[in-house]
């Protein structure tokens, strides 16, 4: 099972979107404050079936500066692998890359490169945001305003001010994947401490509304917990599947922006 196949459905395989014109309007205008150049993020993905929780992947994120287009931009990439114990049932191997402008957080370029028991995708997309337009390796695609792609969402939810909302609140945005647009929202629940496998957290609890598919049940039945801090990086992702349940824990970061204020106690 890849764990940044995991990850990516946190924010984005959801399906129904709420429209409160000032809150679509701040995905427009967002500033960067939670990453930036050189930060790099490590999860380990746990399988739980019959009460056994079982090592199946690895996870990591990284972030590097570059110029696209005469334009300033973060080249993020997100890579999944099965733990090698588990190759020989399931063996995946995926690479994701966003290519975010550094001013409007918005994506310019999507590289999706998977390989997932043999199944192989790749498309490489262009987004003019100017004139709502999405050429990808199948075709050219018309695309609303402010429009994200599967990693690009991650680092501007990261951004999200939660301090904006109440608990139950829900925040839209836009994100193109297989050539389609998706209506998306998160649900704000609240703030909460976690206890996970680097440490005890202040954290920001988030629910996503998933649509079911091959993995994912549908509904909010997903709980991401990201650092109560000017970071929000993602620490815990728990959530039932179609047989058994995931878990995907933060378990090592490089040269976050700001200060884990978040951390209550490292384990030792």
């Amino acid at each position: 099972m890849s764990s940044y196949k995991i990850l990516s459905f946190l924010f984005f395989s959801i399906v129904l979107r709420l429209t409160p014109a000032y809150a679509q309007n701040d995905f427009c205008n967002t500033k960067n404050t939670s990453f930036k150049e050189g930060e790099k993020l490590i999860f380990k993905a746990y399988y739980n079936m019959s009460r056994i929780w079982i090592h199946a992947g690895n996870a990591e994120f990284s972030v590097a500066g570059e110029q696209l287009d005469n334009r300033k931009v973060y080249h993020i990439t997100g890579t999944g692998k099965t733990q090698k114990s588990y190759e020989w049932f399931y063996k995946v191997n995926d690479v994701y890359e966003s290519f975010i402008d550094e001013k409007t957080l918005l994506p310019h370029r999507f590289i999706r490169n998977v390989n997932e028991g043999g199944f192989r995708i790749y498309n490489n997309v262009t987004f003019n945001q100017n004139i709502g337009q999405a050429i990808s390796t199948k075709g050219v695609y018309p695309v609303p305003k402010c429009i994200q792609d599967v990693l690009s969402a991650i680092y501007f939810a990261r951004n999200i001010d939660y301090s904006k909302y109440q608990p139950g609140s829900k925040i839209p945005f836009k994100m193109f994947l297989d050539d389609q647009v998706y209506d998306l929202y998160i649900r704000y629940v609240g703030k909460e401490d976690i206890e996970t496998r680097y440490g005890k957290f202040h954290a920001i609890k988030i629910t996503p509304m998933l649509i079911e598919g091959t993995i994912f049940k549908g509904g909010e039945k997903m709980a991401v917990w990201v650092s109560d801090d000017a970071n929000h990086i993602p620490l815990r992702v728990d959530s039932p599947i179609l047989i058994g349940s995931i878990k995907v824990d933060l378990t090592g970061f490089e040269n976050l922006r700001n200060e884990l204020t978040s951390l209550i106690s490292k384990k030792k």
